[in-house]
């Protein structure tokens, strides 16, 4: 749970909205872990680290029920719940979600963060919506794609969408080609369903 706490009021106005920005700490009685996804080695808290997410506690459940393939794929050998969210954790505790490990996207051995660039894109005053995916590439595995919905009427390129991103994010994260699309399409309850763009772009 994310609140100010007393050790903060004296910070500006946009420290503390970073602060809120998060998912705060983890609830009591419960225990958090971040995990490097290749070597499943456990990463600092120093809030740059980003790793699978991991939890363990008497809140959690030991297992899936009647699924024991199910059980064995999301639990590590010592009893963690492995999450699927990619997070980082600082100093303090705090816990900022950054992607899933299903849309992770890995390039020359490097993560790529698909919900970052996907952000980065939406702040952009002629983008409505953009999801982004990762397309297989022989040099370097993975690259990312950026799908891309304009708001009505506006005019922009793929070059000058690359040019915006230049300046947010570093060179080798930059998606390979952008697709203009009508909609993103959604899941039944919202969300992006990336597994329709990647049938449709990444087969």
């Amino acid at each position: 749970m994310c609140r100010i706490k007393s050790t903060l009021v004296d910070r500006s106005d946009e420290e503390l909205a970073a602060v809120r920005a998060t998912q705060g700490i983890i609830t009591p009685l419960l225990e958090c872990r971040i995990v490097d996804h290749d070597s499943g080695d456990e990463l600092p808290w120093d809030g740059e680290a980003r790793g699978e997410l991991e939890v363990a506690g008497p809140w959690v459940a030991a297992g899936y029920y009647r699924d024991e393939a199910g059980t064995r794929a999301r639990f590590t050998e010592d009893g963690w719940l492995r999450t699927g969210d990619v997070a980082t954790i600082d100093e303090r505790g705090r816990m900022r979600l950054v992607d899933r490990t299903k849309d992770l996207i890995k390039s020359g051995g490097e993560w790529i963060s698909s919900v970052e660039l996907e952000n980065e894109l939406m702040a952009h005053p002629k983008i409505r919506e953009a999801a982004v995916i990762g397309i297989t590439d022989e040099k370097w595995g993975e690259r990312p794609l950026a799908c891309v919905v304009l708001e009505g009427g506006a005019e922009l390129s793929a070059q000058e969408i690359i040019d915006f991103l230049g300046t947010k994010v570093a060179k080798w994260q930059l998606p390979d080609r952008v697709e203009f699309i009508e909609e993103v399409p959604k899941t039944s309850v919202g969300k992006f369903s990336k597994k329709t763009l990647r049938e449709r772009f990444a087969p």
